[in-house]
């Protein structure tokens, strides 16, 4: 069957020209709108859980989302793949090759998110005990993944779409798509939650409809106002393989530290009750709320970054990291001043008491600032993912929760409990988000040098002042 009509003539890549930072404000902006909307709806939700009473339910959602996440971060790897690629052919003014890839990025997408799926689904309620859940929390932790993780395809698919919207430099589609869920969600979740009485089963059903609602609006934005999908076949999919996966892959395994690293605070707190791992719970769910401007802004670069890195315009590439930065660090003391300030009304809100209460205080006081240098680490990281050393996010990322977590974590946790626990893993990050930016701009030195390097040794000795007496490109 012939290939559908492309559409008339693509203008030229939207991100080349004007000014960084404009673009990276708008991007940004919009995925922050976006984000933050799907953050707060999803901690809405655990306040409605909240409402029943039942401090075990709480923690049964927070070890749940905490193993959901580890199949949100596969699905977050690969859409870095697939803007990061989209991003960049568009760049060099190359639309069909464009439109090929997203249509290859969506196969694998289906196939790497359904095969993890169906590989882990028989061991789910062994995962819930190896974090920590036992007796009734377990049971309802497990009930939730058991009706949630069938959808996971349709969740990575929609964000897949997300992606390729950003890549094309649609905004406001993009925020669309993410909000479409949060809608969809907030009209559910006081009727499933609280009027019919299913709790937290009724949050999990909650989530599945948002899921298919959002990849709904996407498709239909991609296929009909920008004609960017072509239509997949067996020859553009298996070619497409090795590109994605160069990037794709080392993007997984860096998102796969986050919920590990999560998963590692879940188990660490759990000793020390019901109480203090509510208490991360409402902590883990606040960060994505008043921390989402960041997750969005390093979406928002990458496509910004790829597309002038496809175009060679490199000076812009360095400005649109100096904007990324700039942006990152001024959101951030904002958002802990916020924080402060409000601390009492989301202790309260929550009706928090003893541990779980000093936890919040604690993170809202003295911890929340250290994501100024999460910031700088969350945008070097897409830089490095679409200016093809994405083994390098892969080191720091990791580094970040082994390194810089479990030594931390563990005198924290003897000098002061769980707070010491989420202390230790605030502060244990530091020297990594330093570290990064450092060598993020060691890296936009180098380009248009030579060709990136593609193995993690490789990177890391092209980084390296070259020795006395050897040239700049031994």
């Amino acid at each position: 069957m012939a290939e559908p009509d492309a559409g008339p003539a693509p203008e030229k890549a939207r991100f080349v020209t004007g000014s960084t930072m404009r673009h990276v404000l708008v991007m940004a902006g919009a995925g922050a709108a976006g984000l933050v909307a799907l953050f707060a709806i999803d901690f809405i939700n655990l306040f409605y859980i909240s409402l029943l009473g039942d401090p075990s339910l709480t923690a049964a959602v927070g070890y749940a989302t905490t193993l959901l996440f580890f199949y949100t971060s596969v699905a977050i790897g690969v859409m870095i793949a697939a803007t990061a690629l989209v991003a960049k052919a568009l760049g060099r003014e190359d639309r069909q090759g464009a439109r090929e890839l997203a249509g290859s990025s969506i196969v694998w997408m289906l196939v790497i998110t359904g095969g993890a799926t169906l590989a882990t689904l028989p061991f789910v309620d062994g995962m819930v005990h190896l974090i920590g859940a036992r007796g009734e929390t377990h049971a309802v932790a497990a009930l939730f993944m058991w009706i949630v993780m069938p959808t996971t395809p349709i969740l990575a698919l929609g964000m897949c779409l997300t992606g390729l919207l950003r890549a094309v430099g649609d905004a406001r589609r993009s925020m669309f798509t993410t909000l479409t869920y949060g809608l969809v969600v907030a009209a559910l979740d006081p009727l499933l939650i609280l009027a019919l009485g299913w709790g937290v089963p009724g949050a999990a059903i909650a989530a599945v409809a948002a899921r298919i609602a959002m990849v709904a609006y996407a498709l239909h934005a991609l296929l009909v106002h920008h004609k960017l999908i072509a239509r997949p076949t067996l020859a553009h999919t298996l070619r497409d393989f090795r590109p994605l996966a160069a990037i794709g892959g080392p993007a997984i395994l860096t998102n796969i530290a986050t919920p590990v690293g999560n998963g590692y605070v879940t188990a660490a707190i759990a000793p020390f009750g019901d109480e203090a791992v509510a208490g991360w719970t409402v902590v883990s769910r606040l960060i994505p709320v008043a921390f989402g401007g960041l997750f969005a802004l390093a979406g928002a670069v990458g496509p910004v970054l790829a597309q002038n890195y496809g175009a060679e315009a490199y000076h812009r590439v360095r400005g649109a990291m100096n904007d990324a930065l700039t942006v990152s660090t001024i959101y951030v003391v904002a958002v802990s001043a916020l924080l402060l300030v409000a601390q009492s009304l989301i202790v309260s809100g929550f009706r928090l008491t003893g541990e779980a209460a000093d936890i919040v205080e604690a993170f809202c006081t003295y911890l929340a600032i250290t994501f100024v240098f999460a910031g700088g680490l969350f945008v070097s990281n897409a830089a490095f993912n679409n200016l093809g050393y994405a083994t390098l996010s892969t080191l720091f990322n990791w580094g970040r929760v082994t390194l810089g977590a479990a030594p931390f974590i563990w005198v924290g946790g003897q000098i002061a409990g769980g707070d010491g626990v989420v202390a230790g893993f605030m502060i244990g990050g530091v020297p990594f988000g330093i570290a990064a930016m450092v060598v993020c701009y060691r890296v936009i030195g180098r380009l248009g040098e030579e060709r990136p390097r593609r193995s993690l040794r490789a990177a890391i000795a092209g980084l390296l002042p070259a020795r006395r007496g050897s040239t700049a490109n031994n």
